[in-house]
C-alpha cells in the first residue's frame, strides 16, 4: 500500500510552496488507493506555535486535502529517545563532549589549512560515560550513496562530503534528519515528493536509513517556485499564505490546478478538476526545471473557475464577502445578480462588490461616467424613459429599440441614452446588459432609481 506523508513545521502558516508539495503527495496516495499522512514536525518549541498548527490544517482542509492520518512530533520524543540509546548501544552512534570552544577552533585550523570546516572524530572511541553535556552523532559509515530520484535519476554523494553529524542535540532534542527517518519507517513511508532543496538532506537520511538496516522510500524531489525575477519565490515577491488567498477570494479548485501546472504537465492540458488530476497525475509528469508564478495566470485561471461554478453554489463561496445589504436579500434575487455578474470577475471578493448594486440603490454616481455621458438632454430623457419602461414589453430586443427610439427622439447619440439610465440604475458608467439590470432590479425599482438621478442632476 502506497503511504506518503506531508511533513509540516508549524512556525508559520502554510504558503503555496507548502500547499503544492501537499497536494502532489495527496494526489500521488489516493490515485493509488493509497494514505496520505500528515505529520506534524513541531520539536521545534521556541518556533513552533498552536496558532499556525491550526492555521495549517484550516488551509489543508479548505482546498480539500483530508489527511487519513495525522502525528505530531512532539508527541512521539519516546520513540526517538528508543532509537537513539538502541543507536548508542549497537555502535551506530556516539556520544560527542566537545565544546563549542574545541569546535570553534577546530574549524579555524581547518579553513587555515584550505579545508571544509568537519567534525574530526574526536570523541569517536571514548567508550566510558563521562559527566560532561554532550550531543549524540552518528558513525558514519564510510561509503558512497546514491539513490534513483523519481524527478532528476540518480543521484551519487561520497562520505567525504559528510561528517559525523548530529542526531541528539545537548539539551535532548533531536534534529530533524533523524526524527525524518525515523518517522517515515514507524509509518511505513513509500514514497516522498518534497522540495528539491532537501536533497542534501535525502543524502545524510539515507546514511541513517543505512545504519538502522531500514529501507527508504521512493524519493522524488520537485524544483523550487520562483518569483518573476527568477529567485525562490518569497514575501519580497508578495508570496502569500493560503488562508490569505482565501481571504482574497480565490477557489480551492483554481488554486490546485495551477499549483498542480506549477511543476507538473499532462500534455499540453491546462484546466483540470480534482477528478481530473486524481486520473492523470503520475511522478513521470514531474518536471526538473523551477516554474515561475505568474500572479496574472492564476487570477485568470480563478476567473475560469467562477464562471463555470454553479451559481447556486457560488453564492454559498461568496456569502461571506457578501455585504449585509446582499445578506439581508432573497436568496434567488442574489443568485440572479451573481449570475448575470459572474462572467465580469476574477475572484469571490470581486463578485461580492460588483452585485452590491443590486442590493442597495447608489448613494455616489460615477463622477467621470457622469460628466461623459449626460447634458442637457439628459433629464427629459430620463423622465421619458420612465414612461417608456412601464409600458414596454420587456425582452432585450424591445430595450434596445427603446433606447433607440429615445436617443432619435431627443437627437442624442445611443451611448448617452443608454449610459446615463446605466448611472442612474447602479450608480455605475459599466456593467451588465441594461435589460439584464431590469429585470433583476424590476421595473418599479429601476423607476424609483431612475427618479433619484433625476433629482441629483436638479
Amino acid at each position: 500500500m502506497e503511504r506518503l506523508r506531508f511533513a509540516p513545521s508549524p512556525t508559520g502558516h502554510l504558503h503555496i510552496g507548502g500547499l503544492r508539495t501537499a497536494l502532489y503527495n495527496y494526489l500521488y496516495a489516493k490515485k493509488n488507493n493509497g494514505a496520505f499522512i500528515l505529520r506534524i514536525e513541531d520539536t521545534d518549541l521556541e518556533r513552533s506555535e498552536q496558532i499556525y498548527t491550526e492555521s495549517i490544517l484550516e488551509a489543508l482542509l479548505w482546498c480539500g486535502l483530508k489527511w487519513d492520518e495525522i502525528y505530531y512530533q512532539s508527541q512521539r520524543t519516546y520513540i526517538y529517545q528508543a532509537y537513539i540509546d538502541n543507536m548508542l548501544k549497537n555502535g551506530t552512534a556516539y556520544k560527542c563532549y566537545c565544546t563549542k570552544e574545541r569546535l570553534d577552533e577546530l574549524k579555524r585550523d581547518q579553513i587555515k589549512k584550505g579545508e571544509n570546516p568537519h567534525y574530526d572524530g574526536f570523541c569517536k572511541n571514548i567508550k566510558e560515560n563521562l559527566d560532561k553535556p554532550y550531543v549524540v552523532r552518528i558513525n558514519l559509515p564510510q561509503k558512497d550513496v546514491s539513490f534513483n530520484d523519481s524527478v532528476h535519476g540518480e543521484l551519487k554523494f561520497s562520505s567525504k562530503e559528510f561528517d559525523d553529524f548530529i542526531l541528539q542535540r545537548s539539551d535532548g532534542s533531536f534534529m530533524y534528519n533523524f526524527t525524518n527517518v525515523v518517522d517515515d519507517i514507524e509509518m511505513n513511508i513509500t514514497h516522498v515528493i518534497r522540495g528539491d532543496d532537501h536533497i542534501t538532506n535525502t543524502a545524510k537520511q539515507l546514511y541513517i536509513y543505512s545504519v538502522l538496516n531500514a529501507k527508504a522510500p521512493q524519493f522524488a524531489h520537485i524544483p523550487m517556485i520562483l518569483g518573476p525575477d527568477k529567485k525562490r519565490l518569497s514575501k519580497r515577491h508578495g508570496a502569500q499564505s493560503v488562508i490569505e488567498y482565501k481571504q482574497i477570494g480565490f477557489l480551492p479548485a483554481s488554486l490546485l490546478n495551477y499549483l498542480a501546472r506549477l511543476g507538473w504537465s499532462h500534455g499540453d492540458e491546462e484546466i483540470f478538476t480534482m477528478d481530473k488530476l486524481l486520473e492523470y497525475f503520475d511522478l513521470e509528469g514531474l518536471n526538473k526545471s523551477p516554474a515561475v508564478f505568474d500572479h496574472k495566470k492564476l487570477l485568470w485561471l480563478n476567473g475560469y473557475f467562477i464562471r463555470n461554478t454553479q451559481t447556486k453554489d457560488l453564492y454559498g463561496l461568496s456569502f461571506e464577502f457578501l455585504s449585509q445589504n446582499c445578506k439581508n436579500q432573497d436568496k434567488e434575487y442574489v443568485e440572479k445578480a451573481i449570475e448575470v455578474m459572474k462572467p465580469r470577475v476574477e475572484t469571490l471578493v470581486d463578485l461580492a462588490q460588483s452585485i452590491e448594486f443590486f442590493c442597495s440603490r447608489p448613494e455616489i454616481y460615477d463622477e467621470k461616467g457622469t460628466r461623459k455621458y449626460t447634458n442637457q438632454n439628459t433629464k427629459a430623457i430620463l423622465v421619458a424613459s420612465i414612461d417608456k419602461i412601464k409600458k414596454v414589453e420587456f425582452t432585450h430586443d424591445n430595450f434596445q429599440m427603446l433606447v433607440n427610439d429615445l436617443a432619435t427622439e431627443f437627437g442624442e447619440k445611443v451611448v448617452n441614452v443608454a449610459q446615463g439610465i446605466r448611472i442612474a440604475l447602479s450608480g455605475k458608467s459599466a456593467g451588465p446588459g441594461l435589460s439584464e439590470m431590469i429585470e433583476i432590479l424590476g421595473i418599479s425599482e429601476s423607476i424609483d432609481r431612475i427618479k433619484l438621478f433625476i433629482e441629483q442632476l436638479d
